[in-house]
């Protein structure tokens, strides 16, 4: 019988960009989503409405998210880390669908991180889920 690998990613996150990194024996480059929702959006709404700019928000934050559900649902395994809430509302939205059941999923808060420590925070987290 033959074990299948299981698929891991680690994604650092705020409410601006996420950094998808796979855990792989052999590194592989960290690829980046931005949310829609820039600094100038934001300026150009509020010289608006505060309402459209609240309602423009959450819009671009739920599909940022839904970007993300789309490439987490190729995983077994992922652990949600960075700095701010950002990963906490995503971590609601995936264990709110039931697409993600099977799917170990995980929230760490951490610092703000390089991209070096970003990989060697990943890497570590899933060496020590192995070991």
């Amino acid at each position: 019988m033959m074990i299948k690998a299981l698929k891991r990613v680690g994604i650092f996150m705020d409410h601006s960009t996420a950094n998808i990194m796979e855990y792989a024996l052999e590194p592989k480059q960290a690829i980046s989503i931005d949310s829609k929702f820039t600094y100038e959006e934001k300026i150009n709404s509020i010289a608006r409405s505060e309402h459209l700019m609240h309602n423009k928000e959450q819009h671009d934050q739920a599909e940022y998210y839904k970007k993300l559900g789309e490439i987490i649902l190729h995983y077994d395994e992922v652990i949600l880390f960075g700095p701010t809430k950002a990963k906490l509302e995503l971590f609601n939205v995936l264990t709110a669908d039931h697409r993600f059941a099977e799917i170990r999923v995980l929230a760490k808060q951490t610092d703000k991180l390089t991209e070096r420590e970003q990989q060697s925070f990943v890497k570590e987290y899933f060496s020590k889920q192995l070991s």
